[in-house]
């Protein structure tokens, strides 16, 4: 290891401490909340030294404790994340074997680290609720009843109803946080947006649970909360995603409530962070990006290749968010990148299955004749994991249900690069897949990309037909349309995530100074004159909805400015890659896959696999284990995985379902 490599992993493993540091002295203030102490000397004492003709007599104060923490952290993140790219660090071995699966009921699949910090939560959300009962609502008197006019357990109940809401606002003070897309915060973790949706979940379940305990059941975030749940969000997709949007309205109205006070500066951090992202994503969607082909297979799926710029780079498993307008201006879906960006460097596919609405109109217009020259689409992403290790392991068993196939395809892809190309060893590859019927199984073809014929299917593959005892002869055939090109169309071009976390840094830093200037002359110039800091002369909701304003101007501002910058950038290679194009193969690569796949793959029919007895028949010292399909084949597995008798399985489930 050479002394810049060095100099660069002291760098690292620095910025991890002191993320670390500030993390446990942010959730340090966060269980003295309650306390007597905190409130009554502390930050009475810390509000007196902040308080300033800028930010007023506690605004200080309350940015300095519960903002600046995580702004500081979401930049050490980008700085990390950046080093860390140029170093070439892979995966997360940290933790080990207390990431083994166990499974809650109510919870799902969890590590034994996210149930660990799940229950840590509760309890810090149950010691601040307990901490308020003792010191305030239990001494309620009588006589403070008659002095508010009510009866003694009215008086009781009021108290305990403030309380659940200041409680809440511990959970929402994180609930942006997960759904942030291109995160610095996140991958310091080992983790992505797609993989925390959970997280998100849960903190949306508290923080409404006890905002209703509350009585603050703004209609906004009752039906955004009531849409939440699987039996609504899986069969009335578009009321979820819908209903989604009024988090807006929630957010509103909850800084309107609270007005400018330490509650909105812990909301502050998660919702700044979340608003930048969601700008940035909002436009990225403008541009329309090149579809090169679609491959349309016989089991009512399309693979869809668009074309790419060669710095736009994303590891194994990354998704990313479609849109055609020609069926819906409005709505978004994500799909898994199927491709790989080191072997396919200017072409990035995705695969979509028939099964919605949306999907079959898709569907239908692909393959119904005549066939279409053009598609128009805007695309968002990619999102995926910061980095992934996959070489580590000594085997690979990658198991999956039906489409969820479809992460495991970019791994192989990945994989047969790193073998081919850079002649790396690679681990024992096992892919166990299991469709419902024979059509089915011509998504094993996708694993061979549509511009190569020279890669191989991994070591050993066993497929599965449950429905169906014997091969059923295929009506369909595979079907290639390839697409006229568009002056106004364009490849996908990077713009931040792994290919710019100082970028974001940036943006992050420089629209949060912004604010604070235009927040600073707008208290000294204009609240001071007439309030001095007492609080009680300029019209608080007044101010609330000036600091919303401010937040929303200086993300517009500088977010632009930077992704202009960064189109820019772009520009030269985009140009290129436009005039250089795709053309139709000269042969029928339809009949390669079929070849190869007949040659490489176990076919079983009228069964289903043994999946306990085939993972332990593998006594390999680590044996990373994935899976993607059905909820009742990833309990299957988890529940393997997690016996004492499976300490060389190293469980991973890869779910978009939630």
């Amino acid at each position: 290891m050479d002394t810049g490599s060095s100099l660069v992993r002291l760098a690292t493993t620095g910025i991890s401490v002191l993320v670390t540091v500030i993390i446990t002295g942010y959730f340090f203030l966060w269980l003295m909340n309650p306390t007597t102490f905190y409130y009554s000397t502390w930050i009475h004492s810390l509000s007196m030294q902040t308080s300033s003709t800028y930010f007023g007599p506690s605004q200080g104060g309350s940015l300095l404790v519960y903002v600046l923490p995580w702004l500081l952290i979401s930049l050490l993140g980008c700085a990390y994340l950046h080093l860390s790219n140029k170093l070439g660090m892979n995966g997360d071995r940290r933790w080990g074997k207390w990431k083994r699966p166990l499974i809650i009921k109510g919870l799902g699949i969890v590590s034994i680290v996210e149930a660990f910090f799940f229950l840590m939560f509760v309890a810090l959300v149950i010691w601040n609720l307990a901490m308020y009962y003792g010191y305030d609502v239990s001494k309620v008197s009588p006589a403070d009843a008659a002095k508010a006019k009510t009866k003694l357990w009215q008086a009781k109940l009021d108290m305990a109803a403030l309380y659940f809401g200041i409680v809440g606002n511990l959970p929402l003070a994180l609930l942006f946080f997960p759904v942030t897309r291109v995160s610095s915060i996140l991958p310091l973790f080992g983790l992505t947006s797609e993989s925390s949706i959970k997280y998100h979940i849960w903190l949306g379940h508290i923080t409404m649970g006890l905002f209703t305990a509350h009585e603050i059941s703004l209609a906004a975030g009752l039906v955004l909360w009531v849409a939440t749940f699987p039996s609504i969000r899986r069969r009335m997709f578009e009321v979820f995603f819908y209903a989604h949007h009024l988090y807006v309205a929630f957010v509103v109205f909850f800084v309107l409530h609270v007005r400018i006070s330490g509650h909105f500066a812990l909301l502050l951090p998660a919702f700044f962070l979340f608003a930048i992202d969601r700008y940035l994503r909002f436009l990225q969607s403008r541009s329309r990006v090149r579809v090169v082909s679609a491959r349309v297979l016989p089991c009512d799926t399309v693979e869809l290749t668009f074309s790419k710029t060669e710095n736009l780079n994303y590891t194994p498993t990354s998704i990313l968010f479609l849109n055609v307008p020609s069926i819906s201006k409005l709505q978004w879906h994500p799909f898994t990148i199927t491709s790989s960006s080191n072997h396919d460097p200017r072409e990035l596919t995705v695969v979509v299955k028939k099964e919605g609405v949306w999907t079959s109109k898709l569907y239908e217009l692909l393959s119904s004749p005549p066939s279409v020259d053009r598609l128009s689409v805007a695309l968002e992403g990619p999102y995926g994991p910061a980095s992934t290790n996959f070489l580590r392991h000594d085997i690979l068993i990658m198991i999956s249900g039906g489409s969820g196939i479809t992460p495991f395809i970019s791994i192989i892809r990945e994989l047969m690069h790193s073998s081919h190309t850079l002649k790396q060893n690679i681990p024992k590859i096992l892919l166990i897949a299991s469709f419902k019927n024979s059509a089915d199984l011509a998504m094993l073809d996708l694993i061979l990309p549509i511009s190569s014929t020279s890669m191989e299917f991994p070591n050993s593959s066993e497929a599965y037909v449950t429905r169906e005892n014997q091969p059923q002869p295929q009506k369909k055939t595979i079907r290639t349309i390839w697409f006229k090109p568009s002056p106004d169309d364009s490849p996908m071009a990077s713009i931040l995530g792994q290919n710019g976390w100082l970028l974001l840094g940036f943006i992050i830093s420089s629209s949060f100074i912004l604010y604070l200037l235009l927040v600073g002359f707008l208290t000294r110039y204009k609240i001071y004159p007439i309030d001095h800091n007492t609080g009680k002369i300029y019209p608080a909701y007044s101010r609330a909805l000036l600091h919303m304003l401010f937040i929303c101007i200086s993300i517009v501002i500088v977010s632009t400015a930077a992704f202009l910058w960064a189109k820019r950038r772009n520009a030269k290679e985009a140009t290129q890659v436009q005039h250089t194009g795709s053309s139709s193969p000269d042969i029928e690569l339809e009949s390669l896959p079929q070849q190869s796949l007949s040659q490489s793959i176990n076919f079983h029919y009228g069964e289903r696999a043994d999946l306990k007895k085939i993972l332990f028949e593998y006594k390999e010292s680590n044996a990373g284990v994935l899976v993607c399909g059905p909820r009742k084949m990833r309990y299957e597995v988890a529940k393997i995985c997690s016996s004492g008798s499976a300490e060389n399985l190293h469980f991973e489930s890869i779910s978009f379902t939630w």
